[in-house]
């Protein structure tokens, strides 16, 4: 016996089961006791992980993000909490860059929630979120620092497979950050691509060109007086567009550049300097951004 269905009929009982979306959590926290830092708080749901590789002679604590899922979609959201309570010192950073991949019309968003206590020093690290063509990213990095408690934060974005010679002709790119002392908001920032995003890259009062962007915030009572400190470490940089300046108490630098790559040695280069002329930590990258 045969039975015959239409071609519509057909499509639909071979068509793949949607993707479930993804909703990953990671949430660390530290604490000091004795003059050690020790783990406080661990939470973690897939696809988000935290592994604790072995810290590097003289080094503080580490923890290391890892997005199991081997990217984002439109949908997906991650949420990443990462504190350092009274005297604990840590070192945040990512296993690999962050993929946003092409979305079909849905936002992916990724929440950051950070805190340092006072006498804290906490470095948050991601390495770069690579946004594909199409891509559509809303990211909300949000930080509260207590008196006497230290930050130095980054992120890192580039627009487009830059290798494959991809350029981000629309989608949007929505990255926010807020930055709070002891809970009073004093600093606020955002960038956003909509719409035509090759248009406003190429633009001279757009990027002028620039795929690629960081940003470095470093949080602490003597951030104004570190302005001088990282122009000075900037100064050889002949590759990439930067600039310092200090708002509001907090020191932001600003990195551009037409390519992931040579961005990502000027930024790595001036943090493993700063930390180390700020905080007496050695001048060097952790392990994972070498990999």
């Amino acid at each position: 016996m045969s039975v015959v269905i239409s071609l519509s009929e057909a499509r639909a009982e071979t068509a793949p089961a949607p993707v479930a979306k993804v909703h990953g959590i990671g949430r660390i926290a530290f604490s000091s006791q004795d003059g050690e830092t020790r783990l406080k708080d661990l939470y973690q749901h897939d696809p988000l992980r935290i592994l604790f590789p072995h810290r590097a002679p003289d080094d503080i604590a580490s923890a290391v993000f890892v997005t199991t899922s081997g990217g984002l979609v439109g949908g997906d959201v991650l949420e990443m909490t990462g504190h350092a309570d009274v005297g604990a010192c840590v070192q945040m950073t990512a296993q690999a860059a962050e993929k946003v991949y092409r979305s079909n019309g849905a936002d992916c968003h990724i929440d950051v929630d950070l805190g340092a206590g006072e006498g804290a020093w906490l470095e948050w690290l991601p390495q770069e979120t690579i946004a594909f063509d199409g891509a559509r990213m809303v990211r909300r990095t949000r930080a509260d620092v207590a008196p006497g408690g230290s930050m130095l934060a980054g992120e890192f974005l580039v627009l487009g497979r830059t290798a494959m010679g991809e350029k981000v002709q629309s989608g949007l790119i929505c990255d926010e950050w807020e930055i709070r002392r002891d809970g009073r908001l004093v600093w606020a920032d955002a960038l956003r691509l909509d719409g035509d995003i090759a248009e406003t890259v190429s633009h001279p009062g757009g990027l002028a060109g620039a795929t690629a962007m960081a940003t470095v915030v470093y949080v602490a009572d003597d951030a104004p007086e570190k302005v001088e400190l990282a122009r000075e470490l900037l100064e050889a940089n002949q590759d990439v567009r930067v600039g310092v300046t200090a708002v509001n108490g907090i020191l932001v630098v600003r990195f551009l550049g037409t390519d992931g790559f040579t961005l990502r040695a000027t930024f790595g280069d001036f943090w493993a300097a700063f930390r180390h002329e700020v905080q007496g930590l050695p001048n060097q990258l952790p392990r994972i951004w070498h990999i």
